[in-house]
């Protein structure tokens, strides 16, 4: 995959803006934990394989346990590896992502409001449209993942690495 262009270096007012997005998010009060486990299975939906690296890293380096990780794709089925809040922001994500698909029914919004209070589901909200911002640019303008950067580099880096 070779990158299409720079979106960063081209516009970065623009990235700059949906960094501040990002910023905010991040400090927000969601736990980056939950952040980032929305981040990796919004990046699966959209199928950024940019950001299924940085955010498969990014838990690593949280420690979030490998066979968590592994299973955010079919968090549904994996009983209480997932608590019960990590669950709403899942299922909120995924209707949010899906929006064309899903229209985000009443359902779908009860149910995050049973969990999340009105400023928790609007930073979450937040941080599901910045993901999907950023999945369209990094795969609209192939941004190359980090690992296919370090395979090319011939560099193998150990889990603990990441």
């Amino acid at each position: 995959m070779t990158m299409r262009l720079d979106y960063n270096q081209i516009a970065p007012n623009g990235a700059k803006a949906l960094g501040g997005v990002y910023g905010y998010v991040m400090q927000s009060g969601l736990p980056a934990e939950l952040v980032d486990l929305v981040y990796l299975r919004i990046s699966q939906i959209n199928n950024c394989a940019y950001c299924l690296d940085m955010h498969t890293r990014d838990l690593i380096k949280r420690g979030v346990r490998l066979e968590k990780i592994a299973l955010v794709q079919a968090w549904q089925e994996a009983g209480s590896l997932f608590s019960e809040t990590e669950r709403a922001a899942l299922a909120w994500a995924e209707s949010v992502t899906r929006v064309a698909e899903t229209g985000v029914p009443d359902s779908a919004y009860k149910a995050a409001r049973d969990v999340f209070d009105e400023k928790q589901l609007v930073d979450l909200t937040f941080a599901i449209v910045a993901m999907n911002g950023y999945n369209r640019l990094a795969i609209g303008f192939r941004n190359t993942p980090q690992a296919v950067v370090e395979n090319q580099a011939g560099a193998v880096p150990a889990l603990s690495d990441m």
